[in-house]
């Protein structure tokens, strides 16, 4: 905001960016709130694109915007543009007003929600409550609000009850959807046969209730993003059964405990060698297996 004199006292002028797609709607508005004395309409705009060319090296106090612009653009936008330094206070406006619209709107970072038909003088209390710091809902839809929100923070705390019931192994395959990898992918890096890889795959979609691999990324994404840094995912993964690294028996280095390969080359060429693919290359035994006796030049 900025401050100018008007009349005996000091005001304090908000500056405001008009974002409506319907320009009969957008120039009334801006023509009505240039008379009030405290606000000054920086500029108008009828889409996002045009509205960031407008605030390009500027800034704003409030954004009041189109909740229908197309492509669902609106929410997007809202996000955008509350996570500008400083950040202006954005006023949905909207020719309806659903419960969970709104809680989308509020979790972009909207400080109100407000119908198109209602009154000048209420956009206009809204306005100057929201420079204030307030946050404004309508009042009819604040109990289905708090329902949806309530609801879907159940959904959450079911969810990671979920998570946290599943088995390491589970665990290691949703995390491995996550990152894109399909069902053989995931066999190769947790050395598992594809049919396990399934089995795991279809005990979780029938625990979370889904009917795919995207439904249960989609549900379970949010989560898994959060837990990510904790579980290290990048980390080495070790063999069922398979400890730290020990001394060999022949007293030379230790044999290191077995990695990750992310790529699956190793994997792939002992698969190779398996068949006679990969000259001279041997296929991997488990520790304390002896592998097929060479013989000797003698022989």
């Amino acid at each position: 905001m900025t401050w100018t004199q008007a009349g005996p006292s000091v005001l304090p002028r908000i500056h405001l960016l008009i974002v409506d797609q319907q320009r009969t709607f957008r120039d009334a508005l801006a023509i009505r709130l240039r008379a009030e004395p405290d606000l000054v309409v920086a500029a108008e705009a009828q889409s996002t694109e045009s509205a960031r060319r407008v605030l390009a090296g500027r800034s704003t106090d409030v954004i009041l915007l189109d909740a229908e612009l197309p492509e669902d653009s609106s929410v997007a936008f809202c996000a955008e543009m509350t996570r500008r330094a400083p950040p202006p206070r954005v006023v949905l406006v909207s020719a309806a007003s659903e419960a969970q619209r709104i809680v989308a709107a509020v979790r972009a970072g909207a400080a109100a929600w407000v119908r198109k038909d209602e009154s000048i003088d209420h956009l206009l209390l809204v306005i100057r409550c929201v420079v204030r710091g307030e946050t404004w809902l309508p009042p009819a839809e604040l109990g289905q609000v708090l329902r949806v929100l309530i609801d879907d923070q159940d959904a959450r705390r079911g969810r990671d009850e979920l998570l946290a019931a599943l088995t390491p192994r589970e665990r290691d395959v949703l995390f491995y959807l996550l990152e894109g990898a399909g069902c053989k992918e995931v066999a190769v890096r947790l050395r598992l046969s594809p049919n396990t890889v399934r089995s795991h795959l279809n005990s979780l979609m029938a625990k979370f209730e889904v009917h795919s691999t995207l439904e249960l990324v989609a549900l379970t994404r949010p989560r898994l993003e959060a837990l990510r840094e904790d579980r290290q995912l990048y980390a080495p993964v070790m063999s069922p059964g398979a400890g730290p690294s020990r001394p060999s028996r022949t007293g030379r280095d230790p044999v290191p405990a077995r990695r990750r390969d992310p790529a699956g080359v190793v994997e792939e060429a002992a698969a190779g060698a398996a068949e006679g693919l990969v000259p001279g290359a041997t296929r991997a035994l488990p520790y304390g297996t002896a592998g097929p006796r060479r013989p000797s030049q003698s022989e």
